[in-house]
């Protein structure tokens, strides 16, 4: 299809739908859509993300009452506009899983009129049975709300009219937050530094505590062999892209590097070697809490009205077997994996299947155990390093694109409808280009699946990264051939009974010997560090996960209403951060607007 004729579908369809919208008649909106379309909102027309499968779910959402009107004449979505000179103008698009599901897909502006803010959408355009040309998805998002757009530059140095130099500046800026922090980060990874950095650019004052000595240090302190499992396009940081000179696949220690230069250049302000010293008090009547922090050898009272809790995936799951105290080896959770070479001619059990237990059973090979097991207990999703590349790492666009615009289109796409599309087909077109690694995998005896639960359908990695925050994956970068020639060797499918001064036995009577033990046993919940931070009062008052999708497909707690005043969760992985930290500075903002 010519370009010229995308363009003009897309046109259309969008100038029917501005007519609905500025008329505020949902029902017009609505047979916008196919019967089983999908509308996500975020932030447009409601302070909350929000996605709606079916006409008749949309319509009932887009006429709920606000104010005395509906929520879709209440906001007033207006001067749509198409976006035609970016790398999400209209262009053509076939869907994986669904046979013969293609059509026009593109990003467009607009306005809202309540609040008033500047939005951007991206719809997926299908023809229905009549050839008409539909909606199978649509997103509407907030990116500024007006008279407070995220700034894009600093002005610092001498210069006419200023006489303080940058580092003066900076030290001013810094004391001023120190002295009355609008909001209070818990925690300095890269959720946290990507969330201050973001909320700099919205004008609002954030402080960074962190428990480490330095920036990075939680990367630092991890096993040797880490890399990121993702390629360092889409792992880049907020507002700064790594050096081209950086490999794909980033070294931990790289990493860690980079975040600690990223906090001097975004000029976030941190504390480090600090922490939350006592249970944090919320005053309904301020709307503000008071945190006790330990910062080095004193203690801070703050009294911040946002607390963001950026504290990572949680401490380690360390499982309790009887005999654990009798074993004479060495016996530690894989988050403290530092030094294989001390380990070589030794024999090696690895307690779990994931991405640690890979990584580590990696080195544990080229630094000269003499045997290494890995223990799967239960069956593991693996998907190669190169299938990923052809799939969920293919990019649609050309080399130079600002990573924005592949987040803004990926984020278009609701979770649910993505899980779908997986069970429909998607997932199988991935395991077919790993074809070969999983049937030398099943020959060893190394147990896989792309379901959650029996039954419950193959939604793959997608599935896993959206319910588990990846547990119970494995994305190979070098395991699986390690395992296929025997230089891990596989104990499957049977539990742990007890462990004994040489090793351990599994219930079904069977041992392995070992001089070390590692326990590649995850991580646990995040609301278990909440609990330890907040206490059981505040925790009772929270649901019961953060992270995991909600009966709509949208992520529990995660850069939304965690559903306490003034608090707040940033967690998962680069992109999420970079793209809803924006969505987390919106909120607050228009908390402090007072018009949310």
């Amino acid at each position: 299809m010519a370009s010229e004729d995308l363009y003009a579908i897309a046109a259309d369809w969008l100038k029917s739908l501005e007519v609905a919208s500025s008329t505020g008649d949902a029902t017009s909106f609505v047979s916008h859509f196919v019967l089983d379309g999908w509308f996500r909102d975020l932030l447009c027309f409601s302070w909350n993300f929000r996605t709606l499968s079916g006409v008749e779910k949309i319509c009932g959402f887009l006429s709920e009452v606000a104010d005395g009107k509906s929520r879709l004449e209440y906001s007033g979505l207006r001067d749509f506009k198409l976006d035609d000179h970016t790398a999400n103008a209209p262009s053509p698009f076939k869907l994986p899983g669904l046979q013969g599901i293609e059509g026009v897909h593109g990003a467009f502006t607009f306005t809202i009129t309540k609040p008033a803010a500047l939005g951007r959408g991206f719809f997926r355009l299908t023809q229905d049975g009549d050839g008409k040309w539909k909606a199978l998805t649509l997103f509407t998002n907030m990116q500024d709300l007006v008279g407070h757009e995220e700034s894009s530059a600093d002005q610092h140095g001498l210069y006419e009219g200023r006489k303080m130099t940058w580092e003066e500046d900076v030290d001013a800026k810094f004391r001023a937050i120190e002295a009355d922090p609008t909001v209070l980060i818990v925690g300095g990874g890269q959720a946290g530094l990507t969330s201050a950095a973001r909320l700099r650019r919205l004008g609002i004052s954030a402080l960074v505590i962190e428990k480490n000595p330095r920036v990075g240090d939680s990367w630092r302190q991890r096993y040797p062999n880490l890399t990121l499992h993702t390629p360092a396009y889409q792992t880049s940081m907020l507002y700064s892209p790594y050096p081209t000179t950086f490999p794909k696949y980033i070294p931990k220690g790289k990493i860690a590097n980079f975040l600690d230069s990223y906090a001097v250049d975004q000029e976030l302000c941190i504390w480090l070697s600090s922490s939350i010293a006592s249970t944090p008090v919320y005053d309904s009547s301020s709307a503000r809490w008071t945190v006790e922090v330990q910062r080095g050898d004193r203690k801070v009272f703050l009294n911040p009205k946002h607390l963001v809790l950026a504290t990572g995936y949680g401490s380690p799951r360390i499982p309790t077997w009887n005999g654990m105290d009798e074993f004479q080896g060495a016996l530690y959770h894989s988050d403290f994996h530092k030094n294989a070479e001390q380990f070589r001619g030794k024999r090696v059990v690895v307690v779990g299947a994931g991405n640690a237990s890979g990584d580590i059973c990696q080195d544990f090979v080229v630094h000269g155990a003499t045997d290494v097991t890995m223990v799967q207990r239960s069956a593991t999703c693996v998907i190669s390093s190169s299938a990923m590349e052809q799939t969920y790492f293919k990019l649609p666009f050309p080399d130079g694109t600002p990573i924005e615009e592949l987040d803004f289109r990926n984020n278009s796409m609701p979770a649910a409808f993505l899980l779908q599309l997986a069970i429909s087909g998607g997932t199988q077109h991935t395991k077919m280009l790993d074809k070969e690694l999983h049937e030398a995998l099943r020959k060893v005896g190394f147990n896989l699946t792309w379901e959650l639960s029996p039954g419950s359908g193959e939604v793959g990695l997608v599935g896993f990264l959206f319910s588990r925050l990846n547990s119970g994956t494995m994305l190979d970068i070098g395991c699986g051939k390690l395992i296929v020639e025997g230089r891990v060797k596989i104990k499957q499918g049977q539990d742990i009974s007890h462990f004994d001064k040489d090793g351990v036995t599994f219930k079904d009577g069977s041992k392995l010997s070992a001089d070390v033990i590692v326990l590649a046993t995850g991580n646990e919940p995040i609301m278990k560090t909440t609990r330890a931070l907040l206490g059981n009062e505040i925790t009772e008052q929270l649901p019961p996960e953060v992270w995991g999708l909600d009966s709509e497909g949208e992520l529990n707690q995660t850069y939304r209403p965690s559903g306490y005043p003034g608090l707040w969760f940033a967690a998962g992985s680069f992109e999420f951060s970079r793209f809803f930290s924006k969505h987390l500075g919106l909120q607050i903002l228009a908390r402090e607007l007072g018009i949310a």
